[in-house]
């Protein structure tokens, strides 16, 4: 009975491991199937979007310099005002008081001074007798002097009269002191009434301060006091108003994330919504973007400056603006689908690239006709003509293809023939520079590249008009905003099968990215309008769909 049971349970497990090898064969054996889409050819435009906060151009916070408490209100929200126009008063009694007792304290220090005044001619008075008796006593001195020789009188008359001429010298000298110390008086007491003027004077003003003011012609959009509230102004002016000073121009503050605050420049387009006129878009133009950074939760933004027209006066200072700028346009670009880029699938690697030829010297430059054989323009943000295009997985658009540049010159700068032979012929010069570049460690490539991109614009500025180089400036500002990153891409080949390309990538609108693809690339003939890219993978007899590791089973493998 024994046996039977344990041939019965070998048996079972015969079976079972063949039913779970079946089942395995199944799963492994389902076939993957590929969701695909086609490059397509148009326009693309790549936009920013952010979000800020509606507020008038300029607007002035009135506030006060004086405490005290309100006393009147003259204006309330929304009224217009005028420059000087009393919008408020503070009680002006305790300053009146103020006012009145400095003016007392100036008349009694002018009256300090008129009798220091009076002081100084009694003093020279007395110093007039001083210098009257020693006159006199000398008169006396030189008669007893003269008697005495005569033998009229004694000698000792003779002394007296000496020694009272030596008293009236000191007397006048005393008169003569005296008058020095009234005449110093008389500034103390006129550097007094300078000082009680001085505080008369800041008294009046505190008084006329009690008046509040508004500075400029505008609309009062914030009030912040009542009637018999008290302000004080101790540490800071309070603020009483909020004054904007124009509500048909106004502005939108947007905080810029750090990452794409290097494609923003002042003068690009922008649009915006606010919620409270839905389906309604307003249009400005980038004016600022504020150097200071702002950092909010270790996140990093930057403020935009967007202004705009507000005419008919809908739009109200604090209102919440959803802001685009427009960054970059293309008007016909290859382009394919974001998804196509985020597949992934397992043991299909690109083909290892071919190594590089020996770079030829370059060839003489043939002027706008000949573009094909024209030197590749460096770019204005720092990747150079005939750089490696490996080397960085950040470059400009137009790296690999630098002639789209220098022809961009050639039209928009409107160049001679002269103008045309010598940027042709900087180009030239500078493109055995960059050969060099591919022996430098990654962390000094980009600093020389840099260089001498540099020497590169210099170089061409030389060459332009005064007009020219305004232009010249902006396409360098557009240059330095296009930058192209890597990718990986998938194409079915002729058997269906998934091949992986390796791939350059331009501006994207968040459903499609650009596809920067050079004439001289090994890939070119696969990547064209209509080719065939995988966007996701799909097992035969699932529920879903993936994007990730290639072939799924469609139902669970047992455990063995």
């Amino acid at each position: 009975m024994q046996k039977k049971y344990l041939i019965w349970c070998g048996v079972g497990v015969v079976l079972l491991g063949a039913l779970g090898a079946w089942w395995w064969l199944r799963g492994s054996t389902e076939a993957v199937q590929y969701r695909t889409a086609k490059l397509e050819r148009g326009p693309l435009l790549a936009a920013i979007s952010a979000t800020g906060a509606v507020s008038p151009v300029t607007q002035v916070t009135v506030g006060t310099q004086v405490s005290g408490q309100i006393k009147e209100l003259y204006v309330d929200f929304n009224a217009e005002v005028k420059a000087g126009q009393l919008i408020a008063l503070i009680d002006p009694e305790t300053f009146e008081y103020r006012l009145r007792s400095a003016q007392a304290d100036v008349d009694a220090a002018r009256a300090v001074v008129l009798t220091a005044q009076a002081t100084v001619m009694a003093a020279r008075a007395q110093v007039s007798r001083a210098n009257t008796d020693l006159t006199e006593a000398r008169r006396s001195h030189e008669r007893n002097l003269m008697l005495v020789s005569k033998q009229f009188i004694a000698q000792s008359e003779a002394d007296k009269s000496n020694a009272l001429v030596n008293t009236s010298m000191e007397a006048l000298k005393a008169a003569e002191a005296q008058v020095g110390v009234a005449e110093a008086q008389v500034k103390s007491a006129q550097a007094s009434v300078a000082q009680r003027v001085a505080a008369l004077a800041q008294a009046r003003i505190d008084l006329e301060r009690t008046r509040v003011t508004s500075p400029v012609n505008g609309i009062v959009i914030k009030r912040s006091i009542e009637r018999g509230q008290t302000v004080a102004a101790s540490l800071q002016s309070p603020e009483l108003f909020i004054i904007a000073q124009n509500l048909r121009e106004m502005q939108v503050e947007a905080a810029i994330d750090e990452a794409d605050v290097g494609r923003i420049r002042s003068g690009q387009k922008a649009t915006f919504t606010v919620d409270a006129f839905p389906g309604q878009t307003f249009e400005g133009q980038v004016a600022q973007v504020r150097k200071a950074a702002l950092n909010v939760a270790n996140v990093v933004t930057y403020v935009a400056v967007v202004t705009f027209s507000n005419n008919d006066g809908r739009l109200l200072p604090g209102m919440t603006a959803n802001v685009r700028v427009v960054t970059d346009t293309r008007d016909s670009v290859l382009k394919l689908p974001n998804s196509a880029l985020r597949v992934r699938i397992a043991g299909v690697e690109p083909a290892a690239a071919p190594a590089a030829p020996a770079p030829a010297s370059p060839a003489p430059t043939g002027g706008a006709s000949t573009p094909a054989t024209a030197p590749p323009a460096a770019p204005a943000s720092g990747a150079g003509a005939g750089a490696d295009s490996a080397s960085t997985s950040q470059r400009p658009a137009g790296a690999g293809g630098g002639t789209e540049f220098r022809n961009r010159l050639v039209a928009e700068l409107k160049l001679d023939e002269k103008q045309i032979e010598k940027v042709d012929a900087i180009y030239a010069a500078a493109r055995p520079k960059f050969m060099p570049l591919r022996e430098l460690p990654e962390a000094e490539r980009g600093k020389a590249r840099e260089r001498i991109t540099a020497e590169i614009r210099a170089a061409i500025a030389e060459v332009l008009t005064p007009e020219q180089k305004t232009k010249y400036t902006t396409l360098v500002s557009e240059a330095a905003g296009r930058t192209s990153t890597r990718g990986r891409i998938y194409v079915l080949n002729a058997e269906g099968k998934p091949k992986a390309l390796n791939v350059r990538l331009g501006i994207s609108d968040g459903t499609s990215t650009e596809l920067l693809v050079s004439s001289n690339s090994p890939d070119a003939a696969e990547l064209t309008e209509g080719a065939v890219v995988v966007i996701g993978t799909t097992a035969t007899g699932s529920a879903g769909a993936g994007s990730g590791s290639g072939p799924k089973p469609s139902s669970p493998r047992l455990p063995f």
